[in-house]
């Protein structure tokens, strides 16, 4: 300890990289109101409690043996996982390396936060029917077995895929892929939401939708910016590069959906700014500035319609977090293969890297390709692994009953309500006066109309 506190460190580096895990800290409630807004009133509070829970369990992992596992320092002979030696931070405090400018654990906590929206995303596969407890179990393994091991990958100094020149910026693998793909395994466990229950379904609040996805892009300037650990040209580039990503990927979305329902949709500009942001976490630090005007227009589109394979897969993935998140991740990714180029990548002044097929290094791409089919292979792999080991064990059944699904999950798994005026409904129903029709001719009237031929009933306020 006394080395440590007579070590120098950079205060604006040490404050940079600090903004930058508040900024990414920031994410989760965006993430939270953004999946809340696009459920129903009936499941809106469940979704930012499972959110929020979500953050819970991967500081907890993380502190235990989450950092140890992705960035231990004595593992360096190992190319797939850390090792238990950091377990609990020990000794994760000064300088990591001699020629570092900052305390090694400020590392941790921004690259902790990195997991925690990697398993918040995830947690939007739950909606409208699962179980909460077995998905923060779920979460916790899914961490340990699956986050941490690719973290290491790509970007500790002895994962394989680093050593082998893998362009991965901010997470195209680790929170992108990894978040996509075990979100749409999980919902493949879980199973479809009854299609009777889905009868004139809609957001819920497109506000909420709005707002999530502000503070999401709000946050994700600091994901992505501050990855480069220092107030530098290449976190200027890295930021410039995310906001036109999101910018174009926004309109791109927006004009296919205009071409349907000749109506701009909200959801949709939302849904194609998250896209933009997502295909820019893993190049926005590798490509040029018109690079990524180009891979907002094929974020947009390609994710717009790749919204469409769940339903080839048969497979409720009601936040569509494949299509924005794993589909968007592989854009980006293979985007570092063609246009990264070696002098945006040495523009922190201090990584060398001979770029893509922009600088003519051409086996780039099959690199790139072969890190997004070990990421998507072992999260299909393992995340499959837990869901179905979990699904055997008494009481830790992913799925909700139907009952409990036509209720909602926010009577069913948490007991409190998004808005007040649900609960006072119910309660009001379940004093019968429904059936007290003689007693109340309004309330006969009233009734008799909302089940008349041709109503829809109000299954999205339940």
């Amino acid at each position: 300890m006394v080395r440590v506190l007579e070590e120098k460190y950079d205060g604006a580096t040490v404050a940079f990289t600090f903004m930058g895990s508040a900024l990414v800290f920031v994410m989760v409630p965006g993430l939270g109101f953004l999946y809340s807004g696009l459920a129903r009133r009936k499941s809106a509070l469940a979704l930012i409690w499972v959110v929020f829970s979500a953050l819970i369990v991967g500081i907890v992992q993380w502190y235990m043996w989450g950092f140890s596992l992705a960035f231990s320092k004595t593992a360096v002979d190992n190319k797939f996982i850390g090792n238990l030696n950091s377990f609990g931070l020990r000794d994760v405090y000064g300088k990591a390396s001699p020629d570092a400018d900052y305390p090694e654990l400020v590392f941790a906590v921004f690259q902790g936060l990195f997991m925690c929206v990697t398993l918040a995303i995830i947690a939007g596969a739950t909606a409208e029917r699962g179980r909460l407890l077995p998905h923060m179990v779920f979460l916790f393994l899914f961490a340990t077995v699956v986050y941490c091991p690719v973290a290491y990958w790509v970007w500790s100094p002895g994962g394989w895929a680093a050593q082998w020149g893998v362009l991965d910026w901010a997470g195209g693998g680790p929170v992108e892929i990894l978040s996509g793909v075990g979100g749409f395994v999980y919902s493949y466990f879980l199973g479809a939401r009854r299609e009777s229950l889905l009868i004139n379904f809609r957001p819920h609040n497109v506000s909420m939708v709005t707002l999530g996805t502000s503070l999401l892009w709000f946050g994700w300037l600091g994901f992505n910016g501050c990855t480069s650990l220092s107030p530098n040209l290449r976190s200027v580039y890295a930021f410039l590069n995310s906001m036109m990503s999101a910018a174009v990927g926004g309109m791109a979305w927006c004009v296919l959906d205009f071409r349907l329902e000749r109506k701009w949709s909200t959801v949709g500009l939302c849904s194609g700014v998250i896209s933009g942001l997502v295909a820019a976490t893993p190049s926005s630090g590798c490509i040029p500035l018109y690079a990524s005007l180009i891979q907002g227009v094929v974020a947009g589109v390609v994710c717009n319609f790749a919204t469409k394979l769940k339903y080839y897969a048969k497979t409720d993935d009601s936040m569509d977090i494949l299509a924005e998140h794993g589909i968007a991740g592989i854009i980006g990714l293979l985007f570092n293969a063609v246009f990264a180029a070696d002098w945006v990548v040495g523009l922190d002044g201090s990584t060398e890297h001979d770029g893509g097929w922009l600088t003519q290094n051409w086996p780039q791409m099959y690199k790139q390709i072969a890190y997004i089919v070990a990421v998507s292979g072992y999260s299909i792999l393992v995340t499959s692994i837990i869901c179905y080991v979990l699904n055997c064990i008494p009481g830790m059944q992913l799925r909700a009953s139907e009952a409990a699904e036509e209720r909602g999950m926010d009577e069913d798994q948490i007991g409190e309500f998004a808005y007040d005026y649900v609960e006072v409904r119910r309660d009001y129903f379940s004093w019968g006066v429904q059936n007290d029709q003689s007693a109340n001719p309004s309330v006969a009237s009233s009734v008799a109309e909302k089940n008349a031929p041709g109503v829809p009933d109000d299954s999205e306020g339940k």
